[in-house]
């Protein structure tokens, strides 16, 4: 493991972006950290201890902590996802036929639906920076203080300014990593707000046990747990349905090709944290819109039966995880495509003839696999509630924090590991055999 830490820092290419990549989030903890003028810190605090088990806290681990100290930062990176998740419904159903024409134009296409995402981002990011202002302004606080300390017109129009300013540049910040530096940035920014987070919940979990609100024995029981679902996330991540494929040979030239055996990999859970985050990022836009009446009864009785551990909620929840993992298998594997591309080189299932009786059967093999990857997901999402429930655990632990921070990283490596090879270091590409063959599903 130690010989391939140096062998990275051996690539010149890989070092540049792993040290950029490091320096741009530098910059955007540095912006997490920086708190809006015009704001009381401890009616803030206040807030967001009260209702730190509900979506507000929920959405709160997703800025890695900006929204509870409403930074410069505080929205994040979610409208960007919003926006990102209307554009590909848009395109996915094809509902819109100028998307569609752009997504057939290649590169070109690509960069022009990218530019139509960073301006529904602004809109989007404009909507949810004037609501959380008047959420601040008009939510009362335990204890009477209010959280603005004076609500002029000049405050709200600098916060809103100062908020969605601050989204545009996280979205650049992403954008920058995924172009020059290592991994997917919009993931790696959620992952490193949710690993920021993890120091003081480990220490918030050992004052409890010390201060005997939680018995020593139940420590024990939920560590043992989060080991479990850990190692879960981590088989549920890197499994594989591996299908056979053997090529007949032929003659080139006079050369005889083809004839090797090798399979096509399809994911358990080929959609990896998108699901989860775009699930998260539909059930938050009920929130937003009740910030705008935060003194309407049925406001107020929205906001309190939209949280976590409710029963429609978590059903809600579900559902969209499962849609959003068949809707992202849908637009990434084709299984048209990919019997056609057999076909073409004379590739075929053992068992299965070729052309339209191997799309069925490629279709039929991802229906059940991501099946089973998305329950598997459910399972882990909503596992914080069920511990809460069971257990009375008196900690958010949060099943979807694993599955973004080992997702992510599985990610991240894969592609330092691909790095590594193309410039004959095997180091990780080793342990990444010795890991395939434990996580294969047959």
């Amino acid at each position: 493991m130690f010989n391939s830490i140096i062998d990275i820092f051996k690539v010149n290419e890989l070092k540049r972006k792993i040290f950029f990549t490091l320096g741009i989030l530098a910059v955007f903890r540095l912006g997490a950290t920086i708190p809006l003028p015009g704001v009381n810190p401890q009616a803030l605090r206040t807030l967001f201890d009260v209702n730190r088990q509900g979506m507000l806290g929920f959405l709160d681990m997703f800025s890695g902590g900006a929204l509870s100290r409403l930074s410069i930062f505080a929205l994040g990176i979610m409208p960007y996802i919003n926006a990102s998740i209307i554009i590909s419904l848009l395109q996915g159903a094809h509902m819109v036929s100028y998307i569609d024409q752009l997504a057939k134009e290649g590169e070109s296409g690509r960069k022009k639906i990218s530019q139509l995402t960073r301006y529904l981002t602004l809109v989007i990011g404009s909507i949810q920076a004037f609501g959380l202002t008047m959420m601040l302004i008009k939510t009362p606080v335990p204890g009477g203080v209010p959280v603005v300390n004076d609500a002029t017109f000049g405050f709200i129009f600098l916060t809103i300014v100062t908020l969605v300013t601050g989204t545009m540049v996280v979205m650049w910040l992403g954008e920058q990593i995924t172009e020059l530096g290592i991994g997917n940035g919009i993931s790696i920014l959620i992952f490193a707000g949710i690993v920021d987070r993890f120091p003081a919940g480990i220490k918030n979990f050992f004052q409890l046990i010390y201060a005997d609100e939680m018995s020593f024995i139940l420590g024990l029981i939920l560590v043992a747990i989060i080991l479990v679902v850990t190692a879960g996330v981590v088989w549920l991540e890197t499994g594989q349905r591996k299908i056979p494929v053997q090529y007949a040979k032929r003659m080139v030239g006079r050369k005889m090709m083809g004839g090797a055996s090798t399979f096509l990999p399809i994911r358990v859970d080929t959609a990896g944290v998108i699901a989860v985050i775009f699930a998260v990022s539909i059930l938050s836009a009920p929130l937003t819109i009740v910030q705008f009446f935060p003194d309407n009864p049925l406001a107020q009785r929205i906001s309190s039966f939209w949280s976590r551990g409710g029963t429609i909620y978590e059903i809600i929840y579900a559902f969209l995880i499962i849609f959003f993992c068949y809707f992202y298998n849908s637009i990434i594997l084709n299984p048209q495509d990919l019997a056609e591309n057999m076909k073409k080189w004379g590739g075929f299932i053992p068992g299965i003839r070729p052309g339209e009786p191997t799309a069925k059967y490629i279709q039929y093999v991802l229906e059940r696999i991501t099946l089973g990857g998305a329950l598997a997901v459910v399972l882990i999402a909503i596992m914080p509630d069920l511990l809460r429930k069971w257990f009375n655990a008196p900690f958010f632990f949060g099943g979807t924090t694993l599955l973004i921070a080992i997702g992510v990283a599985l990610d991240t490596v894969g592609q330092i590991e691909s790095h590594l090879v193309m410039r004959h270091y095997e180091g990780l590409a080793k342990e990444a055999k010795i890991r395939g063959r434990w996580f294969n599903i047959k």
